[in-house]
């Protein structure tokens, strides 16, 4: 069993805080010495509190869904003879209300644009690595949200 951690930080400052007009601004910090800057969403919770620079929890859901398709698919087409000179993904999440009227992420759209070096698969050959891909992917696993690939042609 792996185990992947990371802390989030925050500090009230000179903010009132009762009175719920304080930032939401705060730090991730990984266990490899990364630290970015996150905050809530500005269609949350409004600026200036909300900071729009900075990574919203939504956004980093969306990217990490992305980012282990990409990791899995550079893995599957490797291990298939296939170069992949590039990849490049514009992801996109949509949250709707549930049932009960809160809001979650209901569907992960991946937009993968992948480009080869040499002879390059068919669409249903890529198609099926990013099929494949979608099946490793630790992430997509373990969601309930709908993670869908609808990859773009170079």
């Amino acid at each position: 069993m792996s185990r992947h951690t990371a802390r989030t930080v925050w500090q009230r400052g000179e903010a009132r805080f009762t009175d719920n007009a304080y930032s939401r601004r705060h730090e991730w910090q990984f266990d490899g010495g990364a630290v970015v800057a996150a905050s809530s969403s500005p269609h949350v919770v409004r600026v200036p509190w909300s900071d729009p620079a900075a990574v919203d929890p939504e956004e980093a859901f969306v990217a990490s869904l992305s980012s282990c398709h990409l990791l899995w698919f550079l893995s599957i087409a490797a291990a298939a003879g296939w170069c992949v000179e590039s990849y490049v993904d514009e992801a996109v999440g949509f949250m709707l209300p549930d049932a009960t009227g809160k809001p979650w992420v209901a569907e992960v759209v991946l937009r993968p644009v992948v480009t080869y070096s040499g002879a390059a698969p068919s669409a249903t050959e890529e198609a099926a690595l990013h099929h494949r891909a979608h099946e490793e992917c630790f992430l997509a696993r373990s969601v309930r949200s709908e993670v869908r690939v609808e990859a773009v042609g170079a």
